[in-house]
């Protein structure tokens, strides 16, 4: 079980500390931008879950920043769920639940977490395919209460074209690694949303070339 297979070594992932956390340079150097954003985006209480926590030291910077929120971390890993444990034990804060088992791409998963007010996805499309992204998305559409909003981040390709030297290199070396991973077309995520019953409200220029797509659930 995990989303991340055959993954090349120029995945920045996380380093493992003594109390089974892990501590994520890039985490840190995007909670920051993830944090205003959707501190600007979303409603200011009500029910959040992010998908795909990793370390955990996005959720917990958020569930402070935005405390009438209540926040769900989850992730398909166990190595990582206890690190979000770690990383919660620290804060003590009364609008973070526990870290749940989820893998967002198998069909069904919305049945269980239905009437969220906020979806947040950072940084897992390009290490998933284009078949998986689609019902990531379709159950995204199914979760969310009416009005809910979905923040999903990370990197992609504008109109079919990688915009940077960097981009390039780590496109190809993922799908040199597995061809079903790589970006995802800009262009093919507005078409997922429409299928899905999603409204696109913007699309957001975020550090280092990424983007981060808002749409709602009318």
């Amino acid at each position: 079980m995990g989303y991340r297979k055959n993954i090349p070594t120029t995945v920045c992932l996380a380093n493992m500390e003594g109390d089974n956390r892990l501590n994520s340079p890039s985490a840190v150097r995007n909670a920051e931008p993830i944090v205003e954003l959707v501190r600007n985006t979303a409603i200011k209480s009500g029910n959040a879950l992010e998908i795909a926590s990793g370390t955990g030291q996005h959720v917990v910077k958020l569930a402070a920043a935005l405390p009438l929120l209540n926040w769900q971390p989850s992730d398909v890993d166990k190595t990582r769920i206890k690190s979000i444990r770690c990383w919660s034990d620290d804060h003590h804060l009364i609008n973070l639940k526990p870290p749940c088992l989820l893998d967002a791409t198998k069909e069904g998963w919305a049945v269980d977490y239905h009437g969220q007010d906020l979806i947040l996805l950072v940084n897992l499309l390009h290490l998933i395919s284009f078949e998986e992204t689609k019902i990531l998305v379709k159950e995204v559409s199914k979760a969310l209460s009416p009005k809910g909003l979905s923040i999903i981040y990370g990197p992609f390709m504008r109109e079919g074209k990688l915009i940077s030297k960097n981009d390039m290199e780590f496109h190809h070396s993922l799908i040199n690694s597995d061809p079903d991973l790589g970006y995802k077309n800009d262009i093919d995520m507005l078409d997922l949303f429409r299928e899905a019953g999603l409204v696109h409200l913007s699309t957001n220029k975020m550090p280092a070339n990424n983007l981060a797509f808002i749409t709602q659930k009318p």
